[in-house]
């Protein structure tokens, strides 16, 4: 998944609907920690060089959208735009702690760390980081989840209608794992699923968000470009990521038209 983080980085088709659009789209990698360190040592490395650069970013003005690979880049994006709420769009919950997860994957427990349900110690050396309050995520298109993982999103203060939208408070962030398509518009990884949205209605999703809050920064996460058959959910991306730069643009006026 983070080569097709880079793949969508490096394509120039993505720079050009992000120009046209309006923005005048830079590009900052975050450098990889050091390889001799341990997972958990070089994912919370790598957290608190993320957060640093979306900070650094968004003081300059500019706004941040972020291309992972793993959906845990959203604690350190969280910190570095200062959101206080969270739309998560995703086939999966991403709501595992070490006590219940059963794949050693790290990743599947990205959202508790955004709120402050797992690897606590770790998160609190995130430069900014500060856990989001359950009642202010809205976990929207979450479909493929195990017995126990469906279990604690029930037992969570976490929305999973998107009635709730208007609910979050200001200042949010919009998560959006491309696995949260649904297959028939194409395979964004290994993971994807039947039962998620179309295009349009993953767009319609966008724009509501954007309507009821200011969003702070958004991502495009885990997209697997060796199971992205004709290349559909690249193409995609870049739909999507001119979507969001024309609302992301048109909050920035509304703003200033504010002030």
């Amino acid at each position: 998944m983070g080569a097709g983080a880079s793949m969508l980085a490096s394509d120039m088709g993505l720079h050009d609907v992000l120009a046209d659009a309006g923005w005048a789209p830079t590009l900052e990698r975050v450098a990889a920690p050091d390889p001799s360190l341990g997972e958990v040592a070089r994912t919370f490395d790598l957290l608190r060089a993320h957060a640093v650069a979306v900070r650094g970013a968004a003081s300059r003005g500019a706004f941040p959208l972020v291309l992972a690979g793993g959906c845990i880049s959203a604690a350190a994006t969280i910190a570095g735009c200062g959101a206080h709420g969270v739309v998560w769009l995703d086939a999966h919950a991403d709501y595992d702690t070490p006590e219940n997860n059963l794949s050693g994957n790290l990743d599947v427990m990205a959202l508790s760390i955004a709120t402050g349900r797992a690897w606590q110690a770790a998160a609190a050396t995130i430069p900014g980081f500060r856990a989001v309050r359950e009642d202010a995520v809205a976990l929207l298109y979450a479909r493929d989840l195990a017995d126990y993982q469906r279990d604690a999103v029930a037992a969570s203060g976490i929305h999973t209608d998107a009635a709730a939208l208007p609910l979050l408070g200001d200042d949010l962030y919009l998560h959006i794992d491309l696995d949260a398509l649904d297959v028939s518009v194409g395979h964004a990884n290994r993971y994807a699923a039947r039962g998620g949205p179309s295009l349009e209605e993953l767009l319609a999703t966008i724009d509501a968000t954007f309507a009821c809050a200011t969003v702070r920064a958004v991502a495009l996460t885990a997209y697997e470009p060796e199971y992205d058959r004709g290349h559909r959910i690249g193409a995609l991306a870049r739909e999507i990521a001119a979507h969001v730069a024309r609302r992301a643009l048109t909050q920035r006026g509304t703003a200033r038209g504010r002030s």
